[in-house]
């Protein structure tokens, strides 16, 4: 009887250590264990200000999503050689920008355009993304570029086949969506979920509206300046201190050409009216995102002032709030254009370039 009992308790402990062992793999290969949930930190002029970011419910933030998404970010294992990442045209030290006009593939072509900076995406839901708004979300913005011919010009599929005969990347999919069969979608989810931490929230302007510093005259003087319509003209398209994120993400003609080789909003609409309109960029941290406009044109900020002063170029879809278009520009004085320049450096956020959280890992 003792060894019948004995047999049975054994029989027991061998099926739960079966069960042990089995119970987390799932039908797509993968684990049942849950990712850790990741609670995005708002910063509190956002909150005082904007509304919540929405995050996809098909694709929650998690600790292990998160990471993966750093890995893939700076890894160029997506590009059709090998030797091209998101982070060769998004460089954190840049604010994730491009400090080259034309931002350029792994063919050495370029597509004409400058790569826009990455930071305060989470609050760009249900807007559009690139120059040209042809993205509606920020994982659509992260499938384009691995199949453009002029970017990182490599199939889904043989991005996928690279990734799944990887030595570690199937876990790290695992880790994050419980499961090792790896597909694009799960792969820009995971872009998506990394682009959405990077947050910037601390510049100068950001430290003086929260009572931690005080601003220099000229940089406050600047600040009247972009808000008043007889002098900067600014605040229409680019908000202002109530409006953290310094973008109405809308698309707007700011003047730049009287006719048109890239067509911007229109390409994409196939509307005449939207032709020439271009994805209004934050105003923030400028300091490191020269140069400047969708085609990298003007190299300094000095460059981007005296256009809105004096050198706006006039066409028929020219946006209705520039006023003084008739005149060239808004004419600013030498003090004026030397002020607005302080303020807008005052946007300029330090800690996130070098956030090390937002580094290659």
């Amino acid at each position: 009887m003792k060894d019948v009992t004995l047999y049975i308790i054994s029989c027991i402990v061998f099926t739960a250590f079966l069960f042990s062992c089995t119970k987390d793999t799932n039908s797509t290969g993968g684990s049942s264990i849950k990712p850790t949930p990741y609670e995005l930190v708002i910063p509190q002029l956002f909150a005082q200000y904007i509304t919540p970011p929405i995050i996809p419910e098909n694709n929650p933030l998690t600790v292990q999503g998160i990471a993966l998404g750093r890995k893939l970010f700076f890894d160029p294992i997506l590009s059709g050689n090998g030797t091209q990442a998101c982070a060769s045209c998004h460089n954190p030290q840049s604010s994730f920008s491009d400090t080259s006009a034309f931002s350029m593939g792994i063919d050495g072509i370029t597509g004409g355009r400058n790569a826009m900076p990455i930071f305060n995406m989470a609050w760009n839901l249900g807007e559009f993304f690139f120059w040209d708004g042809r993205a509606n979300n920020v994982e659509a913005q992260a499938l384009g570029p691995v199949i453009n011919p002029i970017e990182m010009h490599n199939t889904w599929q043989s991005a996928v086949a690279t990734l799944q005969n990887h030595s570690s990347y199937p876990d790290l999919f695992n880790a994050a969506f419980g499961t090792n069969m790896i597909d694009s979608t799960l792969v820009v989810k995971a872009i998506a979920q990394f682009e959405r931490t990077l947050i910037s929230s601390n510049s100068r302007f950001d430290k003086y509206l929260m009572g931690q510093i005080s601003l220099t005259p000229q940089e406050l003087d600047g600040f009247n300046a972009f808000m008043a319509e007889n002098r900067g003209d600014c605040f229409h398209c680019h908000g202002n201190a109530a409006n953290p994120l310094w973008t109405d993400n809308l698309f707007h003609n700011n003047g730049l050409d009287a006719t048109f080789t890239d067509l911007g909003l229109g390409g994409i609409t196939g509307n005449a009216a939207d032709n020439g309109k271009c994805k209004t960029p934050s105003l923030r941290n400028l300091a490191y995102t020269a140069p400047y406009m969708h085609d990298g044109r003007f190299a300094t900020l000095d460059e981007v002032i005296n256009h809105y002063s004096e050198g706006l170029q006039y066409s028929p879809t020219i946006d209705p709030l520039l006023k003084y278009i008739g005149q060239g520009g808004v004419q600013l004085t030498v003090s004026d254009k030397a002020a607005l320049k302080a303020f807008l450096l005052s946007l300029s956020d330090d800690s996130f370039v070098n956030n090390p959280d937002f580094q290659q890992p």
